[in-house]
């Protein structure tokens, strides 16, 4: 079947740029099941503007058409996303509350199934972000997912960390916190962090082999999931 873009939006330089630096675009190959790529050079990282844009573009799929499942994934080929800009988080008002924490609770609670397909690195908020999916699937050949807040010297807020403890065992949360262990995919997929390995040929076998395009019609898929990660959303 041929690739059908459903949407594109900008995503801006800065919250008042009229021009975009970035993009995201909905396609879709596979009835019921949505892929949305984030481009924003060099690396993706967690800005006002690009929380905003996945905000707006997880409203437009959820009210605009059929429940089905959402994958994300990276139009820079080495990086899911490098995580947050550290002077723009400490610098911008209300962007852990209205931009990034409001992302994370977004994807934890959204109606349907959803697929991090992780084609590079994902380090620190970027590997948050895939986290926040109700799936992961990594990319055998490329990248590595860490949590290098150790290395940069920043704490993790409850909201950053509980997702990790609520998800992992602890023999592989201790590493990933306290070492600022590079998980590769081969380790990523032992330690029970991605459920598979490939790209979106294997993401779209996954969603068939599982039956998910299903899963999010009754409506129970958003309040099963609230009460499962009820620990995160509380924080």
């Amino acid at each position: 079947m041929a690739t059908k873009t459903l949407f594109e939006l900008p995503i801006l330089s800065s919250p008042t740029a009229t021009s975009g630096s970035g993009t995201v675009i909905v396609t879709t190959t596979t009835p019921g099941v949505y892929l949305l790529t984030f481009t924003a050079p060099p690396d993706n990282r967690l800005l006002t503007p690009f929380c905003q844009a996945l905000l707006l573009a997880l409203d437009i799929i959820e009210h605009e058409y059929p429940p089905g499942v959402l994958i994300t994934t990276s139009g820079i080929q080495k990086f899911y996303s490098n995580g947050l800009d550290l002077d723009h988080a400490s610098s911008t008002k209300g962007f852990f509350h209205n931009s990034l924490f409001a992302l994370f609770r977004r994807l934890l609670t959204y109606p349907m199934p959803t697929i991090a397909l992780v084609n590079g690195h994902a380090f620190a908020g970027g590997f948050m972000l895939a986290m926040y999916h109700d799936y992961r699937i990594f990319n055998p050949s490329r990248g590595f997912l860490c949590l290098n807040e150790l290395d940069l010297g920043v704490p993790l807020r409850p909201a950053m960390s509980s997702v990790f403890r609520q998800k992992l065992t602890p023999s592989v949360y201790k590493p990933m916190v306290l070492e600022a262990k590079r998980f590769s995919a081969k380790e990523a997929l032992e330690g029970g962090i991605v459920d598979a390995l490939g790209g979106l040929a294997e993401a779209v076998k996954f969603v068939g082999e599982r039956g998910l395009v299903g899963k999010g019609k009754t409506g129970v898929y958003r309040v099963l999931k609230k009460e499962m990660y009820r620990e995160t959303l509380g924080r």
